[in-house]
């Protein structure tokens, strides 16, 4: 018969991992937050790139410009606005500090389809792929010492002699 380990001693095996996994310093590569120069055109009735992504934390100099007639550029979430002309190169410096989707969009009127000059911003977090895989464990921990303590798990050798008798 196989032995069965308690399960008070599987959660706190697996509850000094998480921690573990959680708190302590982990060698490797941090992230250092970096300068990113982006050219942005507009053009009726599109931002080029129409999707621009950063980390947390990087300082972002945005280099605006107009290829055809007068636009804006209004980022929401930060409160930024520039006007752009044609022929002008104009400059948005910012830090990306607060991760998500932001839009930009066309701050001027430029035609008859301005409400669709809409373009996307992306700062992604900076949280390491381990601590969310610490989370999952910790629910998954959860989960298999509340069926232990219930009485409603079995193991596999039970099924299989309960299905063969």
């Amino acid at each position: 018969m196989a032995r069965r380990f308690s399960p008070r001693l599987i959660l706190a095996l697996f509850g000094m991992l998480v921690v573990v996994l959680l708190f302590a310093p982990w060698p490797g590569k941090a992230y250092s937050p970096s300068t990113r120069a982006i050219h942005i055109d507009a053009t009726q009735f599109a931002f080029a790139p129409g999707r621009v992504q950063v980390q947390q934390g990087d300082r972002v100099i945005l280099k605006l410009t107009a290829s055809d007639v007068v636009h804006g550029f209004y980022l929401d979430g930060y409160g930024l606005q520039k006007r752009i002309e044609p022929g002008v190169t104009e400059e948005v410096t910012f830090t990306a500090d607060r991760p998500g989707k932001f839009r930009y969009r066309c701050a001027v009127s430029c035609g008859p389809l301005h409400p669709f000059m809409i373009g996307e911003l992306i700062v992604e977090a900076n949280t390491p792929y381990w601590r969310a895989l610490a989370l999952v464990l910790v629910a998954a921990l959860g989960m298999l010492t509340y069926l232990w303590q219930t009485g409603k798990y079995r193991s596999y050798q039970e099924v299989l002699s309960d299905t063969c008798s």
